[in-house]
């Protein structure tokens, strides 16, 4: 019995481990969510009643509009480039050998190292030396330095498990790599694209830390519309 409780305990203690960092993750928003229904002014949980109010009023506040507005042009060009880029350069590492190969890689994958704040502050400098205002154009591409990695694994991944039989087998018919590339490879790649594209999507919407930085008063995300709300406002 000694023996098989000694065993046991490690699994009870990493299920245990899994439980509470699962806990600690979801119950946080859970409690914000609930608690945003909540009609009384002060935050409380539980809520003592119910009421979509907040919401309401939050449709009604012309800063958060046109943050979900800008949040929404700079999430598809940002993601729709990052994709173009990304898909290019993981179909380009996976097939192809040549020098600088893992050099480059490791450059395309460096915004997951670096801080939020230092790619958004840099580009901030950036702007400012070469003289353009903080337009879309700032905000899109630091976003897309952000989302690149995401985009990159994800479709390099779906070429390392894409079966390059049928390729071989289409262009023993007689296709062109052009035609190969555009009716069966694309087609097949279509999972990983869009889970990078969507993922990337998800990243830029919620992004907040670097376009802090970069936005300006017309182009600023929900993400900042909402942070200057609460630093201005108590409700």
């Amino acid at each position: 019995m000694a023996t098989t409780s000694l065993h046991t305990l490690p699994g009870r203690l990493s299920r245990a481990f899994v439980v509470a960092v699962i806990g600690f993750l979801i119950l946080p928003p859970l409690v914000v969510t609930i608690a945003a229904f909540n009609d009384k002014a002060l935050l409380a949980f539980p809520p003592q009643s119910l009421s979509l109010r907040w919401f309401a009023k939050a449709l009604t506040y012309d800063d958060f509009r046109a943050g979900f507005q800008n949040g929404l042009i700079v999430t598809v060009w940002a993601s729709s480039i990052a994709l173009l880029i990304g898909g290019s350069f993981a179909f380009a590492l996976d097939r192809y050998e040549f020098r600088l190969k893992r050099a480059i890689e490791a450059v395309l994958l460096s915004s997951l190292l670096v801080p939020h704040f230092t790619i958004g502050l840099g580009f901030l400098i950036l702007a400012a030396q070469i003289g353009i205002t903080r337009g879309y154009a700032v905000v899109i591409a630091a976003h897309v330095v952000l989302v690149l990695p995401f985009v990159l694994r994800s479709v390099y991944v779906s070429l390392r498990n894409f079966d390059r039989r049928l390729e071989q087998a289409a262009a023993s018919l007689g296709a062109s790599p052009g035609r190969v590339l555009v009716t069966v490879t694309i087609p097949l790649l279509v999972p990983g694209l869009v889970s990078g594209w969507l993922l990337a999507a998800i990243l830029s919407f919620n992004e907040f830390t670097a376009s802090l930085f970069v936005t300006g008063q017309r182009t600023q995300t929900l993400p900042v519309a909402m942070y200057n709300y609460v630093r201005e406002y108590a409700d």
